[in-house]
């Protein structure tokens, strides 16, 4: 009898364990948040809601904000998550009241192995330093030009590598981290990698790079959803063992990448030599003030900017395809415009071993013409926004433009994926492909940053914006001149990669045919 009890005992003490933490969660979701009062938003979940639905968390957000603009889920801690899909919210928490919020210490400790102390997580004078070196750099004559030369060099290599799979299918996302990942280290750190070339002699650190990049990504948003990371980061298991392996794979890389530029700039002589891509425009600030901008401040510079102009890039370029393979008669629309804009100016290219004749036709100025394909882009951001959810922390209470009253400490979370797909935002359409709806007699017309919030806004709107519209309008001229894009299985619907940029799940198999050009 003594040993049954035993192992009763035994058996029954980890489902006691977690009876006990299931129940102290619950108490601690429940405890003081208001739940009854009107002048908060409507409670429609807890944490434990995100974490049941971690795989499609986006579209679950969709469908709770298509009854509920504002609303509340609750945390096991004593403030919340409120998500909004209101434009004049938005304006509000990060305009009209930008000194009211932060991104909080909570979003901070949460994506800290990714971002560190980079401009996308910094608040203050660090973040208002980092803004004024990014502004400059950015606004520079001198990056732009370079920029757009790295970008048509690595279009036309990719056009070369997508003919080489004519007749087979073949991973367009892939292809597309590959090419945007060349573009961004050699602009933002002037460094070749060559992941598209096979024979790159950096392709295989970079490729583990990447994918420990990618890996970190996923795993640093799930801290959002899960209410017991810390504990499982105190024991080092689970999910926080895997991202730890992943952050020193990334840190490792960059130090290397760091250590490496300085030495080559610090053999030259005169870092001006070098001052064409952002990490050397970095380091000669750094002279100024040594012990503040030292390498932990650079790698945080250099993440910061990998995720802003590689994952941005390639995500919504990987949807635009997408998109253009289930509207084919999209496709031909920007087809077309091509044909218009660079009419007169090819002398007839006729195959692809002219790709050179194209690419150095691209120009600012032909860019500029691109209204159509401009549109398709940015009705792709509307649709599969490349941050699908972001938002800042209150810093103080607060009451929002729609009268819901904000707790301190509480995070207000904008839902740019689920605000493409409101009809009362976009009209009754809202969830259809339509680049048409930018146009007006064919001119592209912007919206209010409020409503189409995939580049952020208000004083931290994304300084890269124009930097990513380039690089993706550049690829996309170039791919869609030379082919007409399918998918291998007409019939599968993709979907999304929970992480904190959007990415198509798995691959994106696609067949290229080549046009007939004449």
């Amino acid at each position: 009898m003594d040993i049954l009890n035993t192992i009763i005992i035994l058996f029954s003490t980890p489902l006691i364990l977690l009876l006990l933490t299931f129940s102290f969660l619950t108490l601690r979701i429940f405890s003081g948040k208001s739940l009854n009062n009107p002048e908060y938003p409507p409670v429609r979940g807890t944490a434990f809601s995100l974490l049941i639905h971690i795989n499609d968390s986006y579209d679950y957000l969709t469908t709770i904000a298509a009854k509920d603009s504002t609303f509340r889920i609750l945390l096991p801690s004593p403030k919340s998550f409120i998500y909004t899909t209101e434009p004049r919210n938005i304006e509000h928490v990060l305009k009209t009241s930008f000194n009211k919020y932060s991104k909080g210490e909570n979003s901070r400790e949460i994506m800290a192995d990714l971002f560190g102390k980079g401009i996308l997580l910094s608040d203050g004078e660090e973040w208002r330093h980092q803004k004024k070196l990014a502004s400059f750099e950015f606004s520079t004559r001198v990056l732009r030009d370079f920029s757009c030369c790295v970008f048509r060099r690595n279009a036309a290599k990719l056009v070369r590598v997508v003919s080489g799979f004519e007749g087979r299918v073949f991973d367009m996302q892939a292809l597309l981290m590959k090419c945007t990942l060349d573009s961004i280290f050699e602009v933002g750190f002037g460094v070749e990698l060559n992941c598209l070339d096979s024979e790159g002699s950096s392709s295989e650190e970079a490729a583990q790079f990447s994918k420990a990049f990618d890996a970190l990504n996923a795993l640093v948003y799930r801290r959002f959803v899960d209410p017991i990371w810390k504990l499982k980061r105190f024991l080092h298991i689970s999910s926080e063992a895997c991202l730890r392996k992943e952050a020193k794979v990334v840190d490792d890389f960059v130090k290397k990448l760091i250590v490496t530029k300085r030495k080559l700039l610090a053999l030259k002589g005169d870092l001006n030599n070098g001052k064409e891509d952002i990490l050397s425009r970095f380091l000669m600030e750094s002279e100024k003030d040594p012990e503040k901008m030292n390498d932990k401040y650079l790698r945080d510079v250099v993440l910061n900017f990998m995720i802003a102009g590689k994952d941005t890039s390639a995500g919504t370029l990987s949807w635009f395809f997408y998109m253009l393979c289930k509207h084919p008669l999209v496709q031909e629309k920007v087809e077309q415009e091509i044909r218009d804009v660079f009419s007169g100016k090819l002398d007839g290219v006729a195959n692809i071993s002219n790709i050179d004749d194209l690419i150095e036709n691209i120009s600012d100025a032909t860019l500029e013409k691109m209204h159509y394909l401009h549109a398709t882009l940015t009705e792709t951001l509307r649709l599969y926004p490349a941050v699908p959810v972001d938002g800042r922390c209150a810093d103080v209470e607060d009451i929002l433009s729609n009268g819901f009253k904000v707790k301190k400490g509480d995070e207000v979370f904008y839902a740019a994926y689920a605000m493409g797909r409101m009809p009362y935002i976009w009209g009754e359409d809202a969830e259809e492909f339509r680049p048409e709806r930018w146009l007006n007699n064919g001119v592209f017309q912007p919206e209010s940053p409020f409503k189409f919030v995939a580049f952020h806004a208000g004083p931290r709107i994304c300084l890269g914006k124009d930097f990513a519209y380039r690089q993706m309008k550049i690829i996309s001229i170039a791919l869609v001149y030379f082919f007409r894009f399918k998918l291998a299985d007409e019939t599968r619907n993709l979907t999304y990669k929970t992480s904190l940029t959007l990415h198509i799940a798995g691959e994106l198999p696609l067949c290229a045919i080549l046009r007939k050009i004449l």
